[in-house]
């Protein structure tokens, strides 16, 4: 082996060495930049929800903007990460465009529930805070608006994530967005009874009843006479949130305040009637 072969074989390991180490100082600094990175895209999230805190942004639109943020960040930190290594942005971009189609294509229900979560922003058919049914059965107060899904909370305490590709085209029914409800509810009464003593005794209910709304004044009706019993209707008004409570101290007083008054409550009953004629024979 000859001098020149020699240097030349140096040169090559030497280039190879310094391709290494160059390669090796990139990595580093990517990793560096990744761990930082993301570090600060946490730390500017938590600021940037701070600031719409202190401003008072709605709490709905308050997660949705988070969620955004946190990841456009991300991203931000990833292509700088992939870029230090040494991968060119047009090569970034080409990869991007690729993913992205791949992606669309494979996530489209992904993409539907993020353009859901944009026109229940918008549109606002109900926000945080509100107790909502859903087309699908479930029912519960949103908790929070997250980009793909929708955070609600049912009256058992259970936390159910629904995608906001449903319910931006579903049926939704918003319990508080119009403030007040009116309630109906039936009241049977025994045949015999008096009817006016007991609209009589349920109007003086609902009237000292600080939950119930004097404009419109509450009304009842004698709606039905059925099999076994004078049905009742009752009608009210009162705030959204007053309804459940409302409803079940309005039985136990009715039941309570009935009894006092000789009003009594109805059960399945029959009439035989005997032909004495045939008894005879």
């Amino acid at each position: 082996m000859d001098i020149s072969t020699i240097n030349q074989f140096t040169d090559r390991f030497g280039n190879y060495v310094d391709s290494a180490v160059h390669f090796g100082v990139k990595l580093l600094t990517a990793i560096l930049i990744l761990i930082i990175g993301l570090w600060l895209a946490g730390k500017l999230t938590k600021s940037f929800k701070k600031i719409m805190i202190a401003r008072k942004v709605e709490p709905s639109l308050l997660s949705f903007l988070s969620s955004l943020i946190s990841i456009i960040l991300k991203i931000l930190v990833i292509i700088i990460v992939l870029t230090t290594v040494g991968i060119e942005m047009t090569s970034i971009i080409a990869i991007l465009g690729a993913a992205s189609l791949a992606i669309g294509m494979a996530l489209s229900g992904t993409m539907q529930n993020f353009a859901g979560g944009v026109v229940i922003l918008l549109f606002k058919p109900f926000k945080v805070g509100d107790f909502i049914e859903t087309q699908s059965g479930f029912s519960g107060t949103v908790q929070d608006i997250y980009i793909f899904t929708t955070r609600i909370k049912t009256i058992d305490n259970k936390t159910v994530y629904l995608p906001n590709g449903t319910l931006s085209n579903g049926v939704i029914t918003n319990s508080n967005q119009e403030g007040i409800r009116r309630v109906d509810c039936i009241i049977g009464i025994s045949y015999g009874n008096d009817v006016d003593k007991a609209r009589e005794v349920i109007l003086n209910l609902l009237n000292n009843d600080k939950r119930v709304h004097q404009n419109p004044a509450p009304a009842i009706f004698l709606s039905d006479l059925a099999d076994s019993s004078v049905k009742i209707l009752v009608r009210f008004w009162t705030n959204s949130e007053h309804i459940l409570p409302l409803q079940y101290d309005l039985n136990e007083k009715v039941y309570t305040e009935f009894d006092k008054h000789g009003l009594t409550f109805p059960f399945p009953q029959m009439d035989v009637h005997l032909d004495s004629g045939q008894l005879k024979n």
